[in-house]
């Protein structure tokens, strides 16, 4: 049997606007693929929690401008390789395990190291089953015994892997 769909009506196009209760994983996920966008991206209705706001400060810190304005949530994202920050760059991510292992993905071509800490909650957690996958990309981490604080250094050349979980 065939892996295939066959569709044999066309789906009419629409102009509708979709409204969905503020969701924490799907605002992060939106933030951080906003900030990887190249161009404006503007959401509604972000769940504005500790972990949004720690998220929105993380890619404040990597030189991603942000709005907010009635509720609306405006990024100026700058594309695949647009982060652009100092040296020496610490990121907060709270007590957001979303946001500390989804950053560390996005961060494994950086040109500088860069540190990340969350809260007393967040640094007991392990992210070996993060940073050792990403490894295999060319990345260097230091970390607590897979705990947090983690150094990021990343590669300038990412590896093409394969992974089987």
């Amino acid at each position: 049997m065939s892996n295939s769909i066959i569709l044999k009506k066309t789906i009419n196009s629409f102009n509708k606007i979709i409204k969905v209760s503020g969701d924490k994983s799907i605002s992060i996920r939106w933030i951080l693929l906003s900030s990887l966008a190249d161009g404006v991206s503007k959401a509604e209705n972000l769940l504005l929690s500790e972990d949004i706001y720690a998220t929105i400060n993380a890619i404040k810190k990597l030189g991603i401008k942000v709005k907010f304005n009635n509720k609306i949530c405006i990024i100026y994202g700058k594309g695949l390789g647009g982060y652009n920050f100092k040296k020496n760059l610490v990121i907060n991510a709270a007590n957001s395990g979303t946001l500390g292992r989804l950053i560390l993905g996005l961060l494994i071509d950086t040109k500088y190291p860069i540190k990340l800490i969350g809260d007393k909650s967040l640094s007991k957690r392990d992210f070996f089953r993060i940073t050792n996958p990403l490894k295999k990309f060319g990345a260097n981490f230091k970390t607590n015994s897979g705990k947090l604080p983690i150094l990021i250094e990343g590669t300038k050349y990412p590896k093409i892997i394969s992974f089987y979980h």
